[in-house]
């Protein structure tokens, strides 16, 4: 479809937002999807101890991703290895600098009959290089927001597919009572209660003996109350009005740079001035008259 255009398909994109929110998840399904080789890999793994290993390491694993194209190449936790340039304060030997020169290069390098995919995830699009960016590169920005009720009712029921439920347990009001929960929220909340009911089961095992105790055992709305009394968030309201702002910045047209602040320049009151230059000629003439 592209060469029909004329036109070469996007290289990479970049998936953003408030952790938790399934980024790593949604890189998977795109390579099931496309039917892809799929290769993941976490920014501070690149990361060594010895001079030039770390580049090294971005080398042999673009070698590895074109010998498996068609592939998927994710780099999770992107923002540990693509900071922007020049302000890695202490960073005596410019590591991070140099491995984001060759994961650059690398990528420039691809070739278009090797079929490679670069999806980065980040919760730091402010910090990202702009290079890294650009047209040709990660130039495919997607927000990933927090999920909506539909979208968490659906991690309910893949929390608990195979977890034995009572049939008074609602889920619809679990999805509806948990807005501002991303989705390793509903995750821990769904451990909670099954932790919850396995302690049921080990109380009424001492009296009662284990196979009678694990019989008929299930999850009940008990127990989701008390996982919900403990139940927290991990994105707070500021966060997500952050990634938002990223998000409408974005579509504007914009970039993740912050613009830096207007700096009026203050001048001197203009008697002040003349004050001062006349002190400086007179001075001048007193030098000359001890010469």
């Amino acid at each position: 479809m592209f060469e029909m255009f004329g036109m070469e398909p996007s290289r990479g994109l970049l998936f953003y937002g408030p952790p938790g929110c399934g980024k790593t998840l949604m890189a998977k399904a795109i390579a099931s999807e496309c039917k892809a080789n799929f290769i993941s890999i976490k920014g501070p793994e690149l990361l060594t101890m010895w001079f030039g290993e770390s580049e090294s390491n971005v080398r042999d694993l673009f070698d590895k991703a074109r010998q498996s194209a068609p592939c998927v190449l994710f780099f999770d936790e992107l923002d540990s290895i693509a900071v922007k340039r020049g302000n890695n304060v202490g960073d005596a030997g410019g590591t991070s600098d140099r491995v984001l020169n060759q994961l650059l290069t690398e990528m420039d390098g691809i070739n278009a009959k090797k079929t490679v995919f670069v999806i980065g995830a980040t919760n730091r699009p402010d910090i990202i290089d702009p290079a890294l960016l650009r047209p040709g590169r990660l130039d495919q920005l997607i927000y990933i927001p927090l999920p909506d009720e539909p979208s968490r009712l659906q991690i309910f029921k893949k929390c608990l597919r195979r977890s034995p439920l009572s049939r008074r347990v609602n889920l619809q009001d679990l999805a509806s009572s948990t807005a501002g929960y991303s989705g390793a929220d509903i995750t821990e909340i769904c451990q909670r209660a099954g932790k919850l009911a396995i302690r049921d089961v080990i109380q009424k095992s001492t009296f009662v003996g284990k196979l009678v105790a694990m019989d008929g055992a299930e999850i009940t709305r008990k127990h989701f109350l008390g996982a919900m009394e403990r139940a927290r968030r991990s994105v707070g309201d500021l966060d997500v009005m952050k990634y938002e702002y990223f998000a409408h910045k974005f579509k504007q047209g914009g970039s993740f740079e912050e613009p830096a602040p207007h700096v009026e320049q203050v001048k001197p009151p203009v008697g002040h001035l003349e004050l001062k230059v006349a002190e400086d000629v007179d001075a001048s003439m007193d030098e000359d008259l001890l010469y």
